[in-house]
């Protein structure tokens, strides 16, 4: 069933990047926390145990790993960024179904994420997605602020010049929905597995065919 006259008013589509613009069956982030636990170690001084324990926490309390080395630590996070996203993107595919998906759509296009644009952009290429979007937005543009900070948002967002009451958010992770339904966009939360939340108006595990409906 198509789902157009539900995002007939859409003249801003944002996209996450991580799970989102590639299948999770790639596990980037299996790689990714890898290099985060060793950065905490190395910076912190403490082992592995400790430091995987000290990535989860600061994940699920302050929105991502670097937002608490910053906020309890002081860390700089521009080397942090650098060696986290320090990954092989070899097994990514360019998927041409989800490219052609993506240019149809009317209006402008972004890609928004808590990672590093310089990352972003390795996998936008390696996706074949490369010129499709009109800016890359990395959390370096919130001021190292991130997802699901609703100020995050907002500067992302007026950087952009955009109107979230006029703009669509497609995220795999339910709490960064949260504050841009709070602003009037329309929710798209992809993954695999569906989730009844107020925040939440659509679900898809297929992002490729949830956009050839619109």
């Amino acid at each position: 069933m198509s789902h157009a006259p539900l995002f007939s008013h859409v003249a801003a589509w944002v996209f996450d990047l991580d799970n989102t613009l590639y299948p999770p069956e790639a596990r980037l982030f299996d790689q990714i926390e890898v290099r985060m636990t060793a950065w905490v170690m190395e910076a912190l001084g403490i082992e592995e145990p400790e430091a995987n324990a000290l990535r989860k926490k600061y994940w699920a309390e302050y929105g991502t790993t670097l937002a608490g080395l910053m906020e309890v630590h002081g860390l700089d996070p521009a080397p942090y960024l650098t060696h986290v996203h320090d990954i092989s993107l070899d097994h990514l595919q360019a998927d041409d179904a989800l490219a052609a998906a993506i240019a149809a759509l009317p209006g402008r296009k972004f890609v928004y994420t808590n990672g590093s644009r310089s990352y972003a952009e390795r996998v936008i290429a390696a996706r074949g997605l490369s010129g499709l979007f009109d800016e890359v937005f990395g959390v370096e543009h919130a001021g190292f602020r991130p997802k699901p900070e609703r100020a995050a948002f907002e500067a992302v967002f007026a950087r952009a010049g955009l109107d979230p009451t006029r703009a669509a958010m497609f995220e795999d992770d339910p709490r960064n929905l949260a504050a841009p339904h709070a602003m009037g966009m329309r929710t798209v939360h992809v993954a695999p597995e569906r989730l009844e939340a107020p925040h939440i108006h659509h679900h898809t595990s297929d992002l490729t065919g949830f956009l050839t409906l619109l």
